[in-house]
């Protein structure tokens, strides 16, 4: 079994339109929310091992506020990346590490995890990551398989979905900077 954590970067700051995606930071409320995850996902006890992460400024900006202190694998292909390429990412990583955190972007983090889930695997907590996977939401998974090249759709058994709002109501949709 291999353990992997699907973390969404968090909220970007909109402020400077003059700068590409790739290169925006985190907001105020980016900043909180990172920090509160980051003790969270520490708090739960998991042996992570590595984080595998977009370079973008925002997924860079998520981790240093996060405080995980992880080793990161800088992938540029985990940019803005959908599903399947997340999924040969994750292949790609060999049968080293047991357990993984994956740091990216939607539409492709919440394809993934609902990728990952097979039909009679859906429960209340797929139900929300279907719903909707906001920034810094974080989901765990256990998968069927001893190696990374061996994750296939359907392998994985979703046992946890967190998003900052859950663990600070101040940081959900009506706490806007």
């Amino acid at each position: 079994m291999k353990l992997l954590g699907l973390l969404r970067h968090a909220k970007s700051d909109w402020d400077d339109l003059s700068l590409r995606d790739f290169d925006r930071g985190l907001n105020n409320r980016g900043r909180k929310g990172a920090a509160l995850m980051g003790a969270h996902i520490s708090a739960l006890g998991l042996p992570w091992q590595r984080i595998i992460a977009s370079p973008a400024e925002r997924v860079r900006c998520t981790l240093e506020a996060s405080g995980l202190g992880l080793p990161v694998s800088w992938c540029d292909n985990a940019y803005m990346a959908d599903a399947d390429t997340l999924l040969e990412l994750l292949r790609s990583q060999g049968g080293k590490d047991e357990a993984l955190l994956l740091a990216a972007h939607n539409p492709g983090l919440q394809e993934l995890a609902l990728k990952l889930v097979p039909p009679e695997g859906e429960n209340a907590l797929f139900d929300e990551v279907m719903a909707k996977f906001p920034t810094a939401a974080l989901a765990v998974f256990e998968l069927d398989t001893a190696d990374w090249a061996g994750i296939t759709p359907g392998c994985g058994r979703l046992t946890h979905f967190v998003r900052p709002r859950d663990l600070d109501p101040a940081l959900g949709p009506q706490g806007r900077d």
